[in-house]
């Protein structure tokens, strides 16, 4: 395992040296994802980067928990356009108690369809988490956002160590895990080595980095200018670098945060996967396009089998 240091000279090293070093520890292989937005808005926690806090005036439409079927006809589209996984994603701090038993029959839809399931649903306690290994849940999702030093900056509803024991739970029972961040919220370069290896430690599946869309009426609505588009070109490589085994997942912010020519290096050089079609609030490229780019670099689609 790399030294803060180690990791922060190569971070500052000549960019062109410090992309190809990333691209050692990539695979051939690429991979897609998608997310369903199955209970949108009206969370209790304080995030101040996100649109669905309900502590910030953000406007953004709200739904309560979609049905099985809506779930499941959407994670099918998905797979039509390349997703090798589906995650079904709901707002709030934790599951909540009346739409849990909803949320496991949509993992058991999933399975049975022979799609990837995939949760982000929030904060687990241990029963939740044993259930949903149960029912055999692939992969859960849930991010560490920050590094430690700076999650009080982020959110004050819930701390760091919630977090981590749900990511604790997750491993515990089988259950593979993705875990990321969020860059650009106004965090130091050696607090993005201290995500880097903070994440390392945690040695998840997936690394979903996504890159602060700052959204109007949010404390981070003037954010966007907390990251250059070289930073975070950096900021991807350190990870590849530090979290070898984990796939790198280029998540929110895509394409409204880098030109397509960096998209094209991260592609090349940092990351193993993205996030495809639209995200929780903001949108991304179309599938195809994502694909285009994949097959002109010569990596290979992992499609859903």
């Amino acid at each position: 395992m790399y030294k803060k240091e180690e990791l922060l000279n190569l971070y500052n090293s000549d960019l062109d040296s410090l992309l190809s070093e990333a691209k050692k520890y990539l695979k051939g292989e690429f991979e897609f994802c998608s997310i369903i937005s199955a209970r949108t808005g009206k969370c209790s926690q304080n995030c101040k980067y996100c649109a669905q806090s309900s502590h910030y005036n953000t406007n953004i439409e709200t739904n309560p928990l979609l049905s099985v079927e809506t779930v499941v006809d959407a994670a099918k589209d998905s797979v039509k356009n390349g997703a090798d996984r589906v995650a079904i994603v709901t707002s709030g701090k934790t599951p909540d108690e009346s739409d849990f038993d909803t949320m496991l029959e949509m993992i058991k839809a999933l399975n049975k369809e022979g799609i990837k399931s995939c949760a982000s649903i929030g904060i687990l306690n241990e029963e939740q988490a044993k259930q949903l290994a149960e029912v055999g849940l692939v992969r859960f999702h849930h991010n560490i956002n920050t590094c430690k030093s700076y999650h009080p900056e982020i959110c004050t509803t819930h701390t760091y160590e919630d977090r981590i024991n749900t990511v604790n739970l997750v491993k515990k029972y089988g259950i593979e895990l993705c875990c990321g961040v969020i860059i650009g919220m106004g965090e130091s370069v050696e607090q993005r080595i201290e995500m880097a290896l903070e994440l390392a430690e945690i040695n998840p599946d997936s690394i979903p980095v996504n890159i602060l869309t700052p959204i109007k009426n949010t404390p981070f609505e003037n954010y966007g200018d907390k990251i250059d588009e070289e930073n975070v070109l950096r900021t991807l490589a350190i990870f590849k670098i530090a979290c070898p085994n984990s796939s790198i997942r280029l998540a929110g912010g895509k394409k409204a945060r880098l030109s397509e020519e960096n998209i094209e290096k991260a592609f090349k050089y940092c990351v193993d996967s993205t996030i495809v079609g639209n995200y929780l609030t903001t949108t991304g490229f179309s599938p195809k396009e994502d694909e285009e780019l994949i097959n002109k670099l010569g990596r290979k689609l992992v499609k859903c089998h």
